[in-house]
């Protein structure tokens, strides 16, 4: 073997190396949060883990079903605000904008997803929370009252609803990014070929483009999703997470997963199972977030083989 193919047989091996310590990160992850959660799913049924609300870690008692819900109330929230605003401004961006807007733009919404999440949460303490407490809450209360029967006196606007509009704007820029890389990935000649038909810009756009780009748009929606559930410092500091508050509409305080784990792991560790129990809420989450990060690449790497 020659020193030119020696060096390249060197390089190849020493990649492959680095890239298998990589990918056994996340098994090695799985593992040992399956390991560490063990004691819990041995002793507590699923169905009682994921169902029940019950949070009494000195009783023994670790349903997570408030924790689930409020994870599943400022998902919902976020991804329905960050979805049709995120995919107007990628059509917007990828088939009206002049390039040099385009040009300038881009960079900015870059530019938001570098932001720290700390700062969104302080943003969101003092300008959301505020807005929802003295704004939209009187406002729903007064035009459905059957709905909202009351308002408290005491109520502080850390909410579901706070939580959901400031991962929203976190949201955002991964939507709009990943939006806009599919629809610039759509053959020209596709739109071409619909305008030549005598149809206007926006009905190419919705009959040709967006038809062959929407595999692609639910893919970045759906790891939009995944991004969303894993959220934890901007959400600990404007949903409320306040222990035993079962969320049962956006105005009610909530406790997502993820800001049980990092709010709460390291204390109560002399109570028998509390490790486990917590450990077995981060499993859940990265099962959960794998699956949905798997759907989306799976259905973006599909979507660009069938247009090879």
């Amino acid at each position: 073997m020659t020193t030119r193919h020696w060096k390249d047989y060197l390089a190849r091996r020493i990649m492959f190396l680095f890239c298998s310590i990589f990918l056994s990160l996340g098994f090695f992850m799985i593992f040992m949060l399956y390991q560490r959660s063990k004691p819990i799913f041995a002793l507590i049924p699923l169905q009682d883990l994921l169902f029940s609300s019950n949070w009494h870690p000195t009783r023994g008692e670790f349903g997570l079903a408030s924790f689930i819900t409020g994870t599943l109330w400022v998902t919902i929230i976020a991804i329905a605000m960050a979805v049709p605003l995120s995919v107007l401004t990628a059509i917007y961006l990828a088939e009206y904008a002049p390039r040099t807007l385009r040009e300038f733009l881009k960079p900015l919404i870059d530019l938001l997803a570098g932001i720290s999440p700390v700062i969104y949460g302080v943003w969101g303490m003092i300008a959301v929370v505020p807005w929802v407490r003295d704004s939209l809450m009187p406002f729903v209360t007064e035009r459905l009252p059957s709905v909202f029967p009351f308002r408290s006196e005491n109520y502080t606007g850390f909410s579901a609803l706070a939580g959901g509009i400031v991962l929203a704007i976190m949201t955002f820029p991964m939507i709009i990014a990943l939006v806009g890389e599919v629809l610039q990935g759509v053959p020209f000649g596709i739109k071409e070929s619909s305008l030549a038909l005598g149809a206007t810009h926006w009905q190419a756009i919705k009959g040709a483009v967006l038809k062959r780009a929407w595999p692609g748009i639910i893919a970045a929606i759906i790891l939009g999703l995944s991004r969303a559930l894993g959220e934890t410092m901007a959400v600990l500091m404007v949903a409320g997470c306040s222990l035993g508050n079962f969320p049962k509409s956006i105005f009610d305080s909530a406790y997502p997963l993820p800001a049980l784990i990092a709010n709460t792991y390291g204390e109560m560790m002399s109570v028998p199972l509390y490790d486990a129990a917590i450990l077995s809420a981060a499993f859940i989450l990265l099962i959960v977030t794998l699956l949905f990060n798997m759907a989306g690449w799976g259905i973006l790497l599909r979507m660009e083989r069938s247009q090879l």
